[in-house]
């Protein structure tokens, strides 16, 4: 089934997504459209444009792929399922995410990660191959975010405060070194051979939707960033 979106109002154009009997969608000319994927089940969404906030948002299976750039807030709060971005994405990307899979060829904004959280058996991934911007991982709680930095110039790959409030899951940064300003409350390590086992199959995915050398992936060292529990954020907080 193929939509075109054009001008149409985000409304009408989600409502014909979700009341579509196929299974297989492609929306053609999306220009900002928003909620594009909202609760959506087992369907696949391929877009051709640039979907507007919250496209995925409480995503509880299927697949979008994105053929463009994502804006703000990209698979906020979902579940189950897997959007795949081939250029870059705005802020909050994954916001609060607590299952599926988040893969962007390009960059990511600031706050990916955001509240990112593990629950039962559902483990959230974010992989990003270019940089991410300030605040990665923030509060981050479970799951796991994984930043490439291919084609960075930057000795590693995120803007300022990376990890702030993280006190669950697990980080992995592709570069030449930690980030310089890490909180106390979150620590790094150079990925052991063991870590590295844990994202593979990650990698392979990664590599083969986006038809990028897993040989090149490999060919710069990775970080492994953790929360502290000898110095846990809870001392920060005042308790009656």
């Amino acid at each position: 089934m193929i939509l075109t979106a054009g001008e149409k109002y985000f409304k009408d154009l989600n409502d014909e997504v979700r009341v579509a009997q196929e299974q297989e969608i492609i929306i053609e000319d999306c220009m900002g459209q928003r909620y594009i994927g909202s609760g959506m089940g087992n369907k696949h969404v391929t877009i051709h444009g640039i979907p507007g906030n919250d496209l995925g948002c409480y995503l509880n299976g299927g697949t979008i792929v994105v053929n463009g750039n994502a804006q703000d807030a990209t698979g906020d709060t979902m579940n189950e399922g897997a959007i795949i971005i081939h250029g870059s994405s705005g802020d909050a990307t994954g916001y609060a995410m607590r299952g599926g899979k988040i893969l962007v060829k390009g960059n990511a904004g600031y706050r990916a990660g955001i509240h990112m959280k593990a629950y039962k058996t559902h483990h959230p991934l974010i992989v990003i191959g270019g940089e991410a911007g300030s605040f990665l991982g923030e509060y981050q709680a479970g799951g796991t975010i994984i930043v490439l930095g291919l084609n960075s110039k930057k000795k590693a790959p995120v803007g300022s405060l990376c990890g702030t409030g993280m006190h669950g899951g697990k980080m992995y940064l592709r570069g030449e070194e930690l980030p310089a300003d890490l909180p106390k409350q979150v620590e790094g390590h150079i990925a052991t051979a063991e870590d590295m086992a844990e994202i593979d199959g990650y990698l392979d995915d990664f590599c083969r939707n986006f038809d990028i050398s897993k040989e090149e992936v490999l060919s710069k060292p990775f970080f492994v960033l953790t929360p502290n529990t000898k110095n846990p954020y809870k001392s920060l907080y005042t308790f009656n």
